[in-house]
């Protein structure tokens, strides 16, 4: 038992946020009590959540809105968009922004910019 509590700890990437169902997946049915003892054993704690800052600074100035919505083109290359979004791994986080073409949806590919 307490080599799977310590295998869903683990797997998890130390946060436990559904503990006894993920021991359940794997076929180990406890009750959460027993849980918490063998983790208080085996010295595991989950790592707490950062609490959320807002990274904006008010006082600086922001960019012109050239959009302003009107989002239908009327030919190619006059309007890209861009997003990010972040992918947890087990390594740490990886970064994927992509750049798309309004006038057909299609994602822009830039040049490499490695020599």
């Amino acid at each position: 038992m307490s080599i799977e509590i310590k295998l869903a700890h683990d797997r998890t990437r130390q946060t436990w946020a559904r503990g006894q169902a993920e021991l359940a997946d794997h076929g180990i049915h406890a009750g959460v009590d027993r849980i918490k003892r063998i983790r208080r054993e085996l010295g595991l704690r989950c790592r707490q959540k950062r609490k959320f800052r807002v990274t904006k600074t008010p006082h600086l100035p922001l960019a012109s809105n050239l959009l302003d919505r009107q989002f239908a083109v009327s030919a190619p290359n006059r309007a890209w968009v861009t997003d990010i979004t972040y992918i947890a791994t087990d390594e740490g986080w990886l970064f994927l922004a992509g750049i798309k073409d309004l006038f057909n949806g299609e994602l822009v590919r830039m040049p490499s910019m490695s020599g």
